[in-house]
């Protein structure tokens, strides 16, 4: 079977002989290339009489805005951002491309910048299409029911919350446990404020009451306001007299969530996944040395997440028969969040602002790389 160029090639070399005869002998140079081609006439014949091709095949469409080197350029500043989302990192590009450069790490001239800043979030995933990575992992959980003191904790549905006024958290705790919940081992805490996402962990070395109450007392302290109130699943290490005294003496709202209904601790569990197995996976973890080297990372998510890493709060849902439309607010970080939330003192903002000035989110992220290959060189 001929290939398509030396059929091309066989009708160009006929046309000026065709072009020129009268109908006889073109209907006998139509059936020579038939024969020898296995082409329909009509096609033969079309062929015969299309222009000729003055110069090289143009791709139809729109000229190429954005060049490889403005597409490496953003898979960089995706790849530091740590893989984020276009719908988040569209908001934030520009700022984190000022803060790259204010840090030596980009150097571009106005017009690479332009483009870049110019992206749409769909032309963002389509620049990121062949560089994306996709991950999706499982694992266990070890939440056991607390009865003690339920019936003095209100389930939060039915309390008030100011979830626009910073310092009201959710608090869970993620078990490092690997395939087997027997035993024991290294628990991460999670608190995550629901007005502006700022989230905090600490490794604990078991879910004893102690255990949590003393990991939430050093959480309290790295946020950057005071802590409102505190809701928490239905598991013994949240529901008891330790922790619910504390809370009332220190003027603290505790509430808890509806029992099997992870949806309402929707934002803490989210985390739970983003910041922690993300990060350290689902390996167990059981060792002192482990410990240490969670909470060393920790202290680095501490800032890399809150002050660099942009969130996206629901802010309505729209229901139409059986299909619900999910509408969020413009991606920002906890730090941004913080900074204009006009309830916070002016002087936290400047120690946040003096904060994020001095620190260099590239340096922080190879940093927690380090320390993330660490832990999972051990645990393996």
């Amino acid at each position: 079977m001929m290939s398509k160029k030396s059929k091309t090639e066989l009708i160009e070399s006929y046309r000026p002989k065709y072009l020129k005869a009268n109908k006889i002998e073109k209907t006998r140079i139509i059936s020579q290339i038939q024969e020898a081609t296995g082409m329909n006439r009509k096609t033969i014949i079309r062929k015969m009489h299309a222009p000729r091709k003055s110069r090289p095949y143009k791709k139809p469409g729109r000229k190429r805005k954005y060049t490889d080197a403005v597409i490496s350029i953003l898979i960089q500043v995706w790849e530091w951002s740590e893989y984020m989302c276009s719908k988040r990192l569209k908001p934030y590009l520009a700022e984190f491309v000022e803060k790259l450069e204010n840090c030596k790490r980009l150097e571009l001239d106005n017009e690479t910048k332009m483009l870049l800043l110019s992206m749409s979030v769909a032309t963002i995933d389509r620049c990121l299409k062949k560089a994306r990575l996709i991950k999706n992992k499982k694992g266990h959980s070890g939440t056991k029911p607390g009865t003690l003191l339920k019936n003095q904790i209100p389930i939060r549905i039915y309390t008030p919350w100011d979830e626009e006024k910073p310092g009201f958290i959710e608090i869970d705790l993620v078990a490092h446990c690997g395939d087997n919940i027997s035993g024991q081992y290294l628990y991460t805490l999670t608190a995550t404020d629901i007005a502006t996402g700022w989230t905090e962990m600490i490794a604990i070395s078991n879910k004893s009451q102690i255990a949590t109450f003393e990991g939430l007392k050093v959480l309290q302290k790295r946020f950057p306001f005071p802590i409102l109130g505190i809701d928490s699943d239905n598991g013994s290490e949240f529901i008891n007299a330790l922790l619910f005294n504390y809370c009332k003496s220190n003027q603290i709202t505790f509430t808890r969530c509806r029992a099997y209904k992870k949806n309402d601790q929707a934002h803490v569990e989210q985390k739970n996944w983003s910041k922690v197995r993300t990060n350290v996976g689902y390996d167990r973890f059981t060792t002192e040395e482990e410990k240490t080297l969670l909470n060393d990372l920790y202290l680095i998510l501490h800032d890399l997440e809150n002050l660099f890493r942009p969130v996206m709060k629901l802010v309505e849902k729209q229901r139409n028969d059986a299909k619900v439309k999910k509408i969020y607010d413009l991606a920002r970080s906890p730090y941004k969040r913080v900074i204009e939330n006009e309830q916070m003192d002016i002087e936290t903002k400047n120690i946040l602002i003096e904060t994020y000035n001095s620190l260099d989110p590239v340096e922080l992220l190879e940093k927690k790389n380090y320390y993330t290959a660490r832990i999972l060189k051990i645990a393996r």
